[in-house]
């Protein structure tokens, strides 16, 4: 079982995925972001850092899932990530265009043939407003001159993605701005029972309902 939480930045990929490890016992992968020597810089001046800020993430990206998650779903064992490998060219989209864009997509192309996909992807909605705030809650230092306008594009784009989603693996959507998994333990044990019923794993209780989803 290999699952990865998707979502804009700052719905609670990454919370959602430590909790979810412990309730579904399974390994945790964890995208490795702020190793990236280019991101404060580009949220400073994203049209001069862009084409550097998305090829570091890039390869990073790639190196991370090559090295650990083939190995684990060779040998039958269980992961939950906080991103996928796709989601990389979603950026790429918004943030680079012209020859970068295309020189981009060559190298994406080569290597997405090597990365493993997962059994199934979560997507986390969000409104703007929403995102806004809990990215102000976490206060990270290089996010707190964060645009309005960027995280709106983000939405729109993450939004149209996973509308038109034709990946392969399987897709659960929650909204989830009504729910707080950290402070309301039923939050999480309704996402829990949705990935359950999804995977068709044991136990799942088809009789709870999660109102804030789809």
């Amino acid at each position: 079982m290999y699952i990865s939480i998707e979502g804009v930045i700052g719905v609670g990929k990454t919370t959602l995925a430590r909790l979810l490890q412990k309730r579904l016992d399974t390994e945790l992968q964890l995208e490795v972001f702020e190793e990236n020597p280019f991101l404060a810089d580009f949220y400073g001046d994203r049209m001069r850092y862009a084409f550097q800020t998305q090829i570091f993430f890039l390869l990073s990206r790639y190196h991370q899932q090559r090295r650990e998650i083939p190995e684990i779903v060779k040998n039958g064992g269980s992961l939950i990530t906080d991103y996928t490998f796709a989601k990389d060219a979603l950026f790429a989209r918004i943030n680079l265009e012209g020859d970068e864009l295309g020189m981009y997509y060559k190298v994406h192309e080569a290597l997405a043939e090597k990365i493993v996909l997962p059994d199934l992807v979560v997507y986390l909605k969000a409104d703007t407003t929403v995102l806004m705030q809990r990215i102000a809650m976490r206060d990270r230092t290089y996010e707190r001159n964060m645009e309005v306008g960027y995280i709106e594009m983000l939405n729109d784009a993450y939004n149209k993605f996973f509308t038109d989603y034709l990946l392969g693996p399987k897709l659960l959507t929650i909204d989830s701005n009504e729910l707080d998994f950290v402070a309301r333990e039923e939050d999480l044990k309704l996402i829990e029972n949705r990935i359950r019923g999804t995977l068709g794993m044991l136990p799942y209780q088809s009789e709870l309902p999660l109102d804030a989803a789809d």
